[in-house]
């Protein structure tokens, strides 16, 4: 029984978010833009794929590139081809580590995982995890 329920429904799964107080938050919805920057070359497709305004994406990416000593994001403006953005090689090291930590954080507690999977109710709905994280991006 266990096995049909997980088909219609995604698997539990640590979701890792590291608080810098007083207010800055570092989680999955900031990793997911940068990744969508270095696939797409902009703020503004990456901020269209996940359903946000590009004040929204070009507001967290000032938070990205204020929360640590070396950018994540550089725009390149005018141009040809009308500017863009880069992901630095720091944004690189950033993603890297970050889902590094996810995977660690999955392994640590993976026992545990299988216990919830074990006795979650059948009556859990299923949702699209991925448009969930980009409206809490």
């Amino acid at each position: 029984m266990l096995a049909r329920m997980s088909e219609s429904r995604p698997d539990l799964r640590p979701v890792l978010r590291i608080d810098f107080p007083p207010a800055d938050r570092l989680g999955r919805g900031k990793i997911l833009l940068l990744e969508l920057i270095r696939e797409t070359g902009s703020i503004s497709a990456a901020g269209r794929a996940m359903d946000m305004s590009y004040r929204r994406a070009w507001l967290l990416v000032d938070a990205l590139n204020r929360m640590f000593s070396e950018p994540s994001v550089e725009s390149q403006r005018g141009g040809k081809q009308g500017g863009g953005a880069l992901v630095t090689p720091f944004g690189e090291e950033l993603i890297r580590r970050y889902r590094e930590m996810e995977e660690k954080a999955r392994l640590a507690i993976g026992e545990d995982l299988a216990w919830l999977e074990s006795v979650r109710s059948s009556d859990t709905p299923a949702f699209d995890t991925a448009e969930a994280v980009s409206k809490k991006a």
